[in-house]
């Protein structure tokens, strides 16, 4: 087996997509090339062109162990805020979705109450 095929198999361990409206969010946990893991979060956008045809825009995090419990606690508490004080999703549906638009109906005061 070669050297090549043998550092693909250790680098890609794990990989869970997750559907989510318009986007998808791929977790991958890898190997590097002294096996030590890290995860990959991607959040994948459908969008179309000016052309008309559909593109995919990608962001990708890098996420290394001694980063977890850090992450996780930081996640978490803005989680909880969120589901303190933010409206029912039924409210915010009918808002519009598109982060493009000036967003002047939002008021980030209000979180802190």
């Amino acid at each position: 087996m070669s050297e090549e095929i043998e550092r693909t198999e250790r680098e890609d361990l794990f990989s869970k997509a997750v559907k989510a409206g318009k986007r998808t969010y791929f977790f991958d946990v890898k190997s590097t090339r002294g096996n030590d893991y890290y995860l990959t979060i991607t959040e994948s956008k459908k969008r179309f062109g000016a052309d008309g045809k559909f593109t995919y825009e990608k962001h990708k995090i890098f996420l290394y162990k001694e980063d977890f419990e850090k992450f996780m606690e930081g996640l978490n508490e803005s989680i909880e805020i969120i589901k303190e004080n933010a409206p029912p999703i039924v409210e915010r549906e009918a808002r519009s979705t598109d982060y493009n638009s000036d967003n002047s109906d939002v008021n980030f005061d209000d979180l802190g109450k």
